[in-house]
């Protein structure tokens, strides 16, 4: 698992590539000091399987770098580990299409079990998020890598899941029209129902529900 770590702190990254070796056993992780830098990286190697993000970056900020990363390269998931820990920035990253936040002060365990959660087609989010978002699901944050429910739970189609787990990762109506081969109006009708099923109207609010329901994807 190729994993590329995008921080200006050296030291960071050099810590953060060890421990991510040691918490991944198949890890191997590539850096980059700025948003620049990623993409050329991105460009430029095959396979990239995750991207980890900061967000105080030098020259292209962090959540300018992840609209880039998700436009030009929408199947590779993006998480951001910032030390802005704010809902604001949390939900800003959301919006930008971002998989999943964990704050630069979590524990080493806690970002095993957000990695794992995320690499197994889930979402994981601060739980302080959940404190002040309402979205309709009142159950409270699964701990990451907890049990969670799957889509079939939620009663929805095959091809509602697939939908909706291309909708949480931050794809246009477009792009999952081209993925799944699907019409335009057949992929905001698998949308509409995903998110009534979650309770939801947004994408935002759909993946604060799907991290406070620890929501899994089959593959």
């Amino acid at each position: 698992m190729n994993i590329l770590l995008v921080d200006d702190h050296t030291l960071f990254r050099e810590g953060m590539s060890l421990l991510l070796r040691s918490l991944l056993t198949d890890a191997m992780t590539i850096e980059a000091s700025s948003c620049e830098q990623a993409l050329e990286v991105l460009r430029s190697r095959a396979q990239i399987d995750l991207v980890l993000l900061d967000l105080g970056l030098p020259g292209m900020s962090g959540f300018d770098g992840l609209h880039r990363i998700r436009e030009d390269f929408p199947d590779i998931p993006v998480v951001v580990l910032s030390s802005n820990e704010d809902r604001e920035s949390v939900l800003r990253a959301l919006d930008g299409g971002a998989m999943g936040f964990v704050p630069k002060s979590a524990s080493s365990g806690v970002l095993a079990g957000a990695l794992k959660l995320i690499l197994a087609r889930g979402i994981y989010l601060p739980p302080d998020v959940f404190l002040a978002e309402r979205t309709g699901a009142s159950m409270p944050a699964p701990a990451a890598g907890a049990p969670g429910v799957s889509c079939a739970q939620l009663g929805l189609t095959p091809r509602q899941i697939d939908v909706l787990h291309l909708v949480l990762q931050g794809k246009s109506s477009k792009l999952i029209c081209r993925d799944l081969s699907l019409s335009l109006g057949t992929v905001k009708t698998h949308t509409s129902a995903a998110l009534r099923a979650l309770n939801v109207t947004t994408r935002t609010q759909a993946v604060i529900a799907a991290a406070k329901l620890g929501l899994r994807f089959t593959p």
